[in-house]
Formats: C-alpha cells, sequence, structure tokens
C-alpha cells in the first residue's frame, strides 16, 4: 500500500519538477542572449520531422540562408 502511495506522490512531483527545469532553462537564455536562443526539447531536426541519412524537409531555423 505504501508504494502505490508513494508511486502517487513521485510522479506528480517529478513531471512538475521537469516543467519547473525547463522554465528555469528558458529564464537562463532569455537573460544570456548571446548564447543564442532557448531550444525546446524535440524541436530540432532528427527527432520527428521525417530525416532520412542527412536529408531532411524540414527546413533549419539554425541555417543561413
Amino acid at each position: 500500500m505504501w508504494q502505490y502511495l508513494i508511486a502517487m506522490a513521485l510522479v506528480p512531483a517529478l513531471l512538475i519538477g521537469w516543467l519547473i527545469i525547463q522554465q528555469l532553462g528558458r529564464r537562463y537564455a532569455k537573460a544570456h542572449p548571446d548564447l543564442g536562443a532557448y531550444r525546446e526539447e524535440g524541436g530540432g531536426c532528427g527527432k520527428n520531422c521525417g530525416c532520412h541519412g542527412g536529408s531532411c524537409r524540414k527546413k533549419s531555423t539554425d541555417e543561413q540562408p
């Protein structure tokens, strides 16, 4: 029974902790613009944009025209 209660408390605590870490990263990036823009998780090429062997259909925001 205790394991169930611990799991019920731990899972939401970990999720809230991850949201806090992401917010801290955004604030840090905003305070230090010389380090570049904050990159959201999964926003880059290679995660879910359909890249195959170096050819990507989605244009990267990092590329210069």
